[in-house]
């Protein structure tokens, strides 16, 4: 069964949020210690959160890194591996981090990556036109649903999510490259010269293009991790 458990008692008191749970364990060097660790404060977490009934509490939880920093969570989990609780949890609220961080890059490679992969879009949720208000808004809502609702599905739609900015970040990085960022006025009379970019800027833009196909592996290999992690989750297997 997946570790989603549902108390039975017949009455629900809300649970107090604090961080408590990632005090439990002191961090260290010793990798034992901190697997350990990040266990233990991802399971608690977690139950915590699904347990509760407080929509606040819940709110808490999402914000979380908005409060306490994404080094909180980055010190507990981001040596977790992928396929356990810690690596999932931490993939998720990195991805919410970065999003509400960059929220205008971030959605300009949504709507671009929305043209081309309409399946992971529509698995997603982003409202269309995905404007920045609706791409930073979704991140809550499916992080919302991880405490709510089938953490299997919070997991899938942050991993297509994934899939939908890194073909936007692929899109731009052709554009990039293909000199398609310098306008050009070919198509219209005139007299003036064709401008083109000099061999300087050719240069950065082709290492823009790299960091760009860089990132883009990197939200790739996410992707395929959450979804991995949702099918652990449904398998009961997800330590």
């Amino acid at each position: 069964m997946p570790q989603n458990p549902r108390p039975s008692r017949t009455h629900h008191r809300p649970v107090a949020f604090s961080t408590e749970v990632f005090d439990r364990y002191p961090g260290g060097s010793d990798p034992q210690t901190t697997a350990q660790a990040a266990h233990f404060s991802a399971h608690a977490l977690l139950q915590q959160g699904r347990k509760n009934t407080d929509p606040n509490i819940t709110q808490k939880l999402v914000h979380f890194t908005d409060t306490f920093g994404l080094e909180t969570l980055a010190e507990m989990w981001s040596q977790a591996p992928a396929l356990s609780l810690p690596g999932a949890l931490w993939r998720i609220y990195l991805i919410r981090d970065t999003v509400h961080t960059h929220t205008t890059q971030i959605a300009h490679y949504y709507a671009r990556g929305m043209e081309q992969n309409w399946r992971s879009s529509l698995i997603a949720g982003v409202a269309d036109p995905p404007t920045e208000q609706e791409v930073a808004e979704t991140t809550n809502t499916i992080l919302t649903g991880a405490y709510t609702g089938d953490f299997d599905i919070a997991l899938e739609r942050f991993a297509a999510f994934c899939a939908v900015i890194a073909t936007g970040q692929r899109a731009t990085a052709h554009t990039i490259v293909s000199g398609k960022n310098y306008p050009t006025r070919s198509s219209e009379p005139t007299l003036q010269p064709e401008l083109h970019p000099s061999a300087e800027v050719q240069t950065e833009a082709r290492r823009r293009a790299e960091r760009l196909h860089c990132k883009t592996q990197q939200l790739l290999t996410i992707s395929q991790e959450l979804e991995q992690a949702a099918q652990s989750w449904r398998a009961g297997t997800l330590e």
